[in-house]
């Protein structure tokens, strides 16, 4: 079947035009090279190439103006916002820039069709006027009412001064640019009495366009083709028809003169399959297999197109299209704000938006941690993870640039300063900065080229934008802060895109649904077919009310849907194989409601569809417990650590869980400590634990006395201080969270010190032994042909009315069932209830082997700062379950025969090659 530019191409021969004088004008650049194609495939000699334009550069040539960016149009905005707004009323750029925004869409909107302007402001002034009155009691309005009013009053001012200004520089918007296309018309017809236009794949026209196409085709210097089907014409409620069916009715000329044209493509056969697909990245990859089916054929492929209905898919597809597929030509664009360098400049931005001098260790690690910006940090001695390292290990919440330089060494501090040097509301310098950290990625990236031309490119691409942005502000002046600045970024980032090139008539065709006006294809793959996306739906994005709208005929977002049900049913029209897809799922932004055009697709019973609904093959997932053999490099590090000492804290953690035990231990993982910004619960645990040994240090040996411990309480808050700063390094403690963590470790303290001076006051008698006491016992374990140690720290022996006491201290809440035991079995099978029971012993087991202390009168137990009232809480060995259990809290040989024989029989385990390393199921 043939195009519909090929169809034009015969019929102007037909007419006998003389094609290299022709004027083509297109709805977009993008089909002009299709039809420079086609036109050199269906001549029999050489001749120049007509003239081919867009519709843009057409009203663009007629109007004699420059067509303004909409990031320029807001500081001219602002500037005539300054003159018309009385000071004491007059709001900032970045404030002003919000709302001017949409206003000035709304005057190209009235621009475009041609509505005078007095029409709609004198309306929106007196319907406010009229609400006020409607819904405010007072007679006299306050200030901020006769504000609000005046915005509206003030409209049509801004619109003329506006106008005004640009003209002045002979620059315009769109909307301007239309009008001033209109106003010169008369005079464009006489200056080129003898050029003939062609305007092709037209469809939804705005007024100033429809006046321009009417007037040069009653003058007899144009010609007009239409590409609809009848099927669309003749149906008065299907809105792929809807602007043709009115332009055919109230058109002069298509009354006069044949319509050109109607054809019948849409109700040829066609294989039309409807494909519902989970999430977004489903139906890309559900594409790639698509195309690994085509026929890889170049000829098939050029006439084959992905349209994605959500542009912001294009990264994904890329890297889902089968290798065999050959040439793909990308028409969109790939959206500058979707490559992996934006994350850099937006880190960057906004850690100056929000920061002064000091800058949060997240954001900071964030930038240095960047892909662009670690290697430009990594080429000296000091490297970026060193920093990142001693960071994290002193706890340093906020970073300033002298801190990020000495930690460096002092190398790099040229680009530390770019990086993090002063930006605060001076957005010359934030500009200049980023200006030159381009610099360093360039010459970085310049030294291998080869393998970076994407990146580099990125550069340019940033370059040309950050270049924009300080031309507008150094002849404007408007932006004052870096918020502002940031706001601008974003507003440029959002429209700029990095082009593709290659040959646009090759390959697999890639585009947007804007991008296929006036194409044809033989395949078609239309994805993300959904509600909100094609087509998008309810939006009121304008000052201007609906009912005002549609009575000055300005389009709504009716109108707007309309337009994109014509270039999704034209599309359809000369196809002969379509899938079209669409999201199943729901999500943040997606109802996951297919498009009303598959619905309307199905009802209208033309076209046998198929449709299905696919998901991915998820297999199914079972948690495969891990089992670690005991090899020859696993038994020699285990008779390493045997000669080391097990520790008894190793040992529970064996008792928990095997694999951890293998990790920690035999593969010597050590866990990854973050940055502490509250400190944590082991940190306060240390802390508490040596204010301790150094409170009582003094008087080890001796017994304990009411002014030795009073003494020790007037010390507290120098000593737990002094610790917080050692283990704590540089975090904060003076505020927030950190304050009432550290006034709770003096609370333990205190508390700790009031309990023994009850108990003196009571007459018991404490004599301090020793303090964090080390320990390294050998366990005689002849089953084993190499020696096994015990070793461990003991946080406080004493002597408690003559019995010898063993005190491990715990941070956390700890009751008296967790220190007793009944069946001597469960020590090693039960973590949670047990491992407190299993340590004392083993700490009671190492006194007991230096030979210092009598059996007979030994004690073990802990001190739970969370659980103080309870005092020492003693092992115990209960005779049996229950409340009314006997207990025996005097650690003996008894006792210690029985814990050894279990401790024996556990590392005979951990040192067994048959037994593996079996992870328990949590």
């Amino acid at each position: 079947m043939t195009s519909f530019i090929e169809d034009v191409i015969a019929d102007l021969n037909q007419k006998g035009l003389n094609i290299p004088q022709l004027t083509f004008v297109l709805p977009s650049r993008r089909a002009g090279i299709f039809l420079k194609h086609q036109l050199s495939k269906h001549s029999s000699h050489t001749f120049f190439a007509p003239e081919i334009v867009s519709i843009e550069e057409f009203v663009e040539t007629l109007s004699d103006l420059q067509n303004i960016s909409n990031t320029e149009l807001i500081f001219e905005f602002y500037e005539v916002y300054l003159k018309l707004t009385e000071k004491e009323h007059q709001e900032s750029f970045d404030e002003v820039s919000k709302w001017a925004q949409m206003l000035i869409q709304d005057f190209n909107e009235m621009d475009r069709y041609l509505i005078p302007p007095n029409n709609i402001f004198d309306y929106l002034s007196a319907i406010k006027e009229i609400e006020h009155h409607h819904w405010s009691l007072d007679e006299a309005p306050s200030a901020f009412v006769k504000n609000y009013l005046l915005f509206w009053n003030q409209l049509k001012h801004y619109y003329n001064a506006l106008q005004e200004q640009l003209l002045e520089q002979n620059k315009g918007y769109q909307g301007l640019v239309y009008r001033k296309a209109v106003d010169n018309l008369e005079q464009f017809i006489s200056s080129n009495p003898h050029k003939t236009f062609v305007f092709m794949g037209f469809n939804a026209l705005n007024k100033a366009e429809e006046t321009i196409i009417q007037e040069l085709l009653q003058q007899g210097l144009a010609h007009i083709y239409w590409d609809l089907d009848d099927t669309f014409l003749k149906n008065p409620e299907h809105d792929a028809g809807l602007f043709i069916r009115q332009h055919k009715a109230t058109w002069p000329y298509l009354k006069q003169n044949a319509f050109n044209w109607l054809h019948k493509h849409y109700t040829s056969p066609k294989n039309i399959t409807i494909t519902g697909v989970p999430k977004n990245v489903s139906q890309i990859k559900y594409i790639g297999e698509l195309l690994s089916t085509l026929n890889t054929d170049q000829n098939t492929l050029k006439n084959t197109a992905i349209v994605l209905g959500n542009e912001e898919l294009l990264l994904p597809l890329l890297n889902s299209i089968p290798k065999n597929i050959g040439a793909v030509n990308i028409t969109m664009g790939l959206p500058l704000k979707s490559v992996p360098m934006v994350a850099l400049f937006d880190q960057i931005l906004k850690l100056h938006v929000k920061a002064g001098n000091h800058f949060y260790y997240k954001d900071a690690l964030a930038i240095l941690s960047n892909q662009f910006v670690r290697p430009l940090l990594s080429q000296s001695t000091t490297q970026v993870g060193d920093v990142i390292s001693k960071i994290e290990e002193n706890n340093i919440i906020y970073l300033s640039l002298e801190k990020l330089i000495t930690l460096f060494n002092n190398e790099y501090t040229e680009i530390l300063s770019t990086l993090f040097g002063t930006w605060k509301d001076h957005p010359d310098i934030a500009l200049d900065n980023c200006f030159k950290l381009i610099s360093f990625l360039k010459t970085y990236l310049d030294l291998d080229k080869d393998s970076n031309m994407l990146p580099l490119e990125y550069l340019y691409r940033f370059n040309a934008l950050f270049n924009e942005l300080n031309t507008l502000n150094r002849q404007h002046k408007h932006i004052q802060t870096i918020a502002t600045l940031y706001s601008f970024y974003k507003e440029l980032l959002s429209t700029e895109t990095l082009d593709f090139q290659g040959e646009p008539l090759e390959g697999l065709q890639i585009m947007g649904m804007l991008e296929t006006r006036a194409l044809d294809f033989d395949s078609l793959i239309i994805a993300s077919v959904n509600e909100g996306i094609l087509p998008a739906g309810k939006s009121q994005n304008s000052f201007i009310p609906y009912d005002v709208k549609l009575e000055n005929k300005l389009p709504t977002y009716k109108e707007k849907d309309a337009v994109y049900t014509y270039h999704f049913y034209r599309l359809l029209q000369r196809a002969k194989d379509v899938h079209i897809l669409y999201n199943t799922e729901t999500d943040a932004l997606n109802t996951g409601e297919k498009s009303r055009f598959i619905t309307q697709l199905e009802i209208e019973g033309i076209h046998d569809i198929d449709h299905k609904v696919v998901t991915p093959k998820i297999p199914k997932i079972t948690k495969q417990l891990k089992k670690i053999t005991k090899t020859e490099p696993v038994l020699e590090q285990l008779k390493k650590l045997s000669k080391a000492g097990f520790s008894p804290s190793s040992l529970t953690n064996y008792i928990r869980n095997p694999i951890d035990f293998y990790t920690q231990k035999i593969l010597g993982v050590k866990t990854y400590e973050d940055v502490e910004e509250s400190i944590a619960a082991n940190t306060l645990g240390t802390v508490i634990h040596n204010t301790l040994e150094d409170l009582y240090t003094p008087y080890k040996g001796q017994l304990l006395e009411i002014a030795h411990l009073q003494a020790m309480k007037a010390q507290i808050d120098d000593m737990v201080k002094k610790h917080f700063r050692d283990t704590y390094k540089e975090g904060d403690i003076t505020t927030g969270k950190n304050l009432i963590i550290y006034e709770v470790a003096k609370r333990y303290v205190l508390n700790t010190l009031n309990l023994e001076i009850d108990d003196l006051k009571k007459g018991n008698e404490i004599k301090i032994i020793g303090l964090e006491e080390e320990f390294k016992t050998l366990l005689p374990i002849p089953e084993l042909e190499f020696p096994v140690y015990l070793t461990g720290k003991v946080d406080r022996i004493d002597q408690y009315n003559g019995i010898t006491r063993i005190i491990d201290y715990k941070s956390g809440k700890v009751d008296q069932g967790k220190v007793e035991v009944v069946n001597w079995e469960d020590l090693t099978s039960d973590y949670d209830k047990y491992s407190k029971s299993f340590q004392v012993l083993s700490y009671a087991l190492m006194m007991k082997a230096s030979g210092n202390i009598a059996a007979t009168n030994m004690e073990a137990g802990i001190i739970s700062f969370k659980n103080l009232n309870a005092g020492f809480l003693k092992f115990a060995k209960k005779d049996r379950a229950g409340s009314y259990a006997k207990k025996n809290s005097i650690i003996d040989d008894d006792t210690l025969q029985h814990f050894s024989e279990v401790l024996k029989h556990l590392i005979l385990e951990i040192c067994n090659p048959a037994v593996d390393f079996e992870e328990k199921e949590v």
